[in-house]
């Protein structure tokens, strides 16, 4: 019944996938932490390169700034970021292009979060004489990553299924397997069936699971 899949590492291809997810949402919440930071600070400047940044980002198609990465990054201006092995350079390019597109939206969701911190702890805490940082680090954001569990596991969910974009520029992901197995073998519908339920694999108890965390560490007013 499966013997379509015989001579193709299937699981290696979504271990890739999963590999893409993991690095990207690590570096698109420090990024998108920052970008939040930005857009909610006093310094003029850096709250306006945060709102253009997003706004500009996130109205990109995805696939546009994944092929950026591959030809304008690397084939145009030699950036190779440390290796010579293209597989590689693939891969930490479409991680690259993953960061900077989900980092808009997990600013927005951040941004939600601080939103709704009540105005007067933040005033409170400037009043006992802690600074714009300490402020945001000791008091917003802790609230803020709590009231937008939500929001981010839709981001990180998307990310999973955003990854499949990488096979643009050839890194070996479960969507470039897929695409090889349906020109080889021409079973369109079972191949697709497939690597649909690989992916409901990897988003739905994500989404069961950190949505249970969201309702655990919700913040109660």
């Amino acid at each position: 019944m499966f013997d379509f899949l015989e001579g193709y590492d299937v699981l290696g291809a979504f271990w890739t996938t999963v590999q893409l997810t993991l690095l990207a949402a690590v570096g698109s919440l420090v990024w998108g932490t920052l970008l939040a930071a930005m857009r909610v600070g006093p310094v003029p400047l850096m709250r306006g390169f945060g709102t253009v940044y997003v706004n500009i980002v996130r109205n990109i198609p995805l696939t546009v700034i994944i092929l950026f990465t591959s030809l304008g990054l690397n084939n145009t201006l030699g950036i190779s970021l440390g290796s010579s092995v293209i597989d590689t350079i693939n891969f930490r390019l479409a991680v690259l292009g993953l960061v900077a597109y989900t980092s808009a939206f997990v600013c927005e969701a951040l941004r939600s979060g601080i939103n709704t911190v009540p105005v007067g702890q933040a005033e409170a805490a400037r009043a006992i004489g802690l600074s714009f940082s300490q402020v945001l680090r000791l008091v917003v954001l802790p609230q803020a990553f709590r009231s937008s569990v939500g929001p981010l596991t839709n981001v990180l969910i998307a990310l999973t299924k955003n990854t499949t974009v990488a096979a643009a520029i050839g890194v070996a992901e479960a969507a470039t397997l897929m695409k090889t197995m349906v020109e080889n073998e021409a079973q369109l519908i079972p191949i697709s069936a497939v690597f649909a339920l690989g992916f409901v694999i990897l988003t739905l108890p994500t989404g069961l699971i950190l949505g249970w965390v969201g309702k655990k560490v919700a913040v109660k007013r």
